[in-house]
This record gives C-alpha cells, sequence and structure tokens, in this order.
C-alpha cells in the first residue's frame, strides 16, 4: 500500500514540474510528513522522496507559506534529509541579530 501512495504522490510531484500548485504542493508535503511518522515509511522514503523536495528553486513558492515551510523541514529532518543545506528552508534572523 505505501509503494502505492508513494508512486502517485510522486507523479503528482513530477506533474507540478510542468504545473505548479502552492495549494497542491502543500497537500503533498502534508501527506509525506504524515507518511514519515511511521517508521517502516520513512525507511523507505528515504530512498524514494522525490528529489524536486529538496531543490530550493522548486520549493521557493513556499516561501510566505511558514507553515508549510516547516512542514517541509520536519519531513526532510524525519527521512535524514535534513542536513541538505535545509533546502533553503532556514528562518530569518531575530531582530537585533542574536
Amino acid at each position: 500500500r505505501f509503494f502505492a501512495v508513494g508512486a502517485v504522490l510522486g507523479s503528482m510531484v513530477q506533474m507540478l514540474t510542468e504545473q505548479p500548485s502552492v495549494r497542491l504542493l502543500k497537500h503533498i508535503i502534508r501527506c509525506y510528513l504524515r507518511l514519515s511518522d511511521n517508521p517502516r515509511a520513512r525507511e523507505a522514503l528515504r530512498q524514494c522522496l522525490p528529489e524536486q523536495l529538496r531543490d530550493p528553486n522548486f520549493t521557493a513558492c513556499l516561501k510566505d507559506d511558514v507553515t508549510t515551510r516547516r512542514w517541509l523541514a520536519q519531513l526532510l529532518m524525519n527521512v535524514g534529509h535534513g542536513g541538505d543545506n535545509n533546502n533553503g528552508l532556514s528562518q530569518p534572523p531575530l531582530p537585533g541579530g542574536h
């Protein structure tokens, strides 16, 4: 079952490269994040998570969506890709530089 869901989500991400939709991307990220809560699914996601989700150019449309950026950062941490340049999702420094 996981692989069927993963295949559909992966094809949807691929479709977003041709027809971008912030709303759909948000739902896809949330689905992947929920899947990553399951230890077996998390292991599989390490192999099959679409590269586009690690590409800051692809996810740049989320720049104003703090919640979805947080979900994506959590997803990448869950599957062990949190150190990959943090996907350009680092939070801006606090005022005052502290």
